[in-house]
């Protein structure tokens, strides 16, 4: 019955099979993954902000206007400019990701998310290998990256954990590496992007949603 409905409907779409049917995203997955782009829309609007202050960048403990540096960005200085609200923003915005994250990664754990449907999984309609190995090293490699570079240009915490800094060679190189983690980040944001436009928008944004998958995808 099942597989003459289907060949009906042939003409009109390939129908999502029955296991897309069913919760794909769990609540936590769903609400962290929201919470998490709402704090880095702030983090990116914000490190803008930041970037337009000072658009140059330094290796080693210090630099300034006349040291040499490593980035020169073709940006104008907007110093005393909007890197105020910017801090602020970026401060929050940070913290607010770095607690969501902290539940996201705990939760994956507990419920073997991250082994069942990124490590294990073989289906090609969830993950191809390429996009499981470009999650992982998001979550795990570029996102701790941002934290501890970020943690190493807080002069309170390096007062504490002076190793955060000294490890990398000094607060303007932690800020250069933060820069640069920020591209990835930004890149796998556009392309990720993409791959869920490709792959069917509603229905992929509907099931970050709803938890569920249903219609007819794009072929």
């Amino acid at each position: 019955m099942a597989a003459a409905e289907s060949a009906q409907l042939g003409g009109l779409g390939r129908q999502i099979p029955d296991a897309l049917r069913a919760p794909r995203h769990s609540v936590v997955v769903r609400v962290t993954h929201w919470i998490n782009t709402l704090s880095f829309l702030g983090l990116l609007v914000s490190g803008f902000a930041i970037v337009l202050a000072h658009p140059r960048f330094y290796w080693g403990e210090a630099g300034g206007l006349g040291a040499p540096s490593v980035l020169d960005l073709p940006l104008p200085f907007m110093r005393g400019g909007p890197s105020g609200w910017g801090r602020n923003l970026h401060f929050l915005s940070a913290w607010v990701c770095v607690i969501n994250g902290s539940v996201y990664i705990l939760s994956g754990i507990l419920t073997r998310h991250f082994q069942k449907n990124l490590l294990l999984s073989k289906t090609p309609l969830a993950y191809n290998l390429l996009q499981k190995f470009t999650y992982l090293v998001v979550v795990f490699v570029l996102l701790p990256l941002m934290i501890w570079t970020g943690f190493a240009m807080s002069p309170a915490i390096v007062s504490v954990f002076p190793l955060l800094v000294t490890s990398l060679g000094g607060q303007e190189s932690a800020r250069t590496i933060h820069f640069f983690a920020a591209g990835g980040l930004t890149l796998f944001l556009l392309v990720h992007i993409a791959m869920v436009y490709l792959a069917g928008f509603k229905n992929r944004v509907r099931a970050m949603i709803t938890g569920r998958a249903a219609g007819v995808e794009r072929t």
